[in-house]
């Protein structure tokens, strides 16, 4: 099993950081009608309904007016977004040379030395995910904002951790969990499985910018296949009222119930043509800037 470079600390930081801020310039929009189409509940058949679900109350304002309203949480977004960026981009590393350092050859008996690389990775993506839970709130804040904005009633993020309480910012978290766990394993495995077979890179930190923007292709599109019907659960479950005391099984039953086992895919599609974009930029970005930061910081970079 090859050795990859090992980049700062403080590269890893930045290099994820700054990608996460490119991807909220670019892709809060997006995001925001993704978020609304997976809460719809009802079939839309015309294009009178589709305006409807995306604009929401806006959906009969002029254009220009329709357009800003997809910016709604954008302060929340940015938080959760760079913070989850540095926490996963910038920690994944850390994470994989622990199990490398510690259990590099278990990976390679079991699975040969290319695939035990791509498996070691996707583990520690695995866990990292799980560790996302702690920033669940942020991500309440941001679609409750986006898919439900009366639940605010003007309140600010600090006044409503005192009114609702962390149990109630903390909703879904088992069902976050869940969808992080498959998801990350998938989108830092394919990743480097790519970089493994498609590539035959030695060292992934020399990936080119084109190879990563590749290779994350490949790690996006088996994430967000995995973890879709998850997600869906999870969206709902957060853009509920505070006060909504609806479980993530209940949704599950009336899911099947009501809209047939194909409700838990809805948004796949406008999710793959739009947050796979998203997914691929940021952690491509993060891949090529973490490197480029690294050789920038030369010998005064932080260890």
């Amino acid at each position: 099993m090859s050795a990859d470079k090992k980049e700062s600390g403080l590269a890893r930081v930045l290099g994820s950081a700054s990608a996460g801020v490119c991807e909220i310039g670019v892709f809060h929009p997006i995001d925001t009608i993704t978020k609304r189409m997976m809460s719809n509940q009802t079939k839309i058949t015309t294009a009178a309904k589709f305006n409807k679900v995306i604009f929401k109350d806006m959906s009969e304002a002029p254009l220009g007016k329709r357009l800003l309203s997809l910016y709604p949480g954008l302060g929340y977004a940015a938080c959760y977004k760079i913070l989850q960026r540095v926490y996963k981009y910038g920690g994944q590393p850390f994470v994989k040379e622990f199990l490398t350092d510690h259990y590099k050859d278990d990976f390679e008996s079991v699975f040969g030395a290319h695939t035990g690389k791509a498996m070691l990775s996707a583990t520690a993506g695995s866990l990292i995910g799980i560790g996302e839970v702690f920033l669940l709130p942020l991500d309440v804040m941001k679609i409750k904002s986006q898919t439900n904005p009366e639940a605010f009633k003007g309140r600010g993020f600090l006044k409503i951790m005192k009114d609702e309480g962390v149990k109630n910012l903390y909703k879904g978290w088992g069902w976050t969990v869940a969808r992080n766990a498959p998801g990350s394993f998938a989108l830092f495995g394919g990743n480097t499985f790519a970089k493994e077979y498609i590539f035959n890179l030695k060292d992934h930190s020399s990936a080119s910018m084109a190879q990563n923007f590749g290779a994350s292709i490949c790690g996006a599109c088996a994430s967000l296949i995995v973890s879709a019907p998850l997600d869906v659960v999870k969206t709902r479950i957060q853009n509920k009222n505070f006060d909504s005391h609806e479980t993530g099984w209940k949704i599950v039953k009336d899911m099947v119930r009501d809209e047939g086992v194909s409700s838990f895919f809805k948004g796949l599609t406008p999710k793959l043509l739009t947050t796979g974009p998203k997914l691929v930029f940021s952690f491509a970005m993060a891949q090529t800037l973490i490197p480029a930061f690294d050789r920038a910081l030369g010998p005064k970079k932080l260890e």
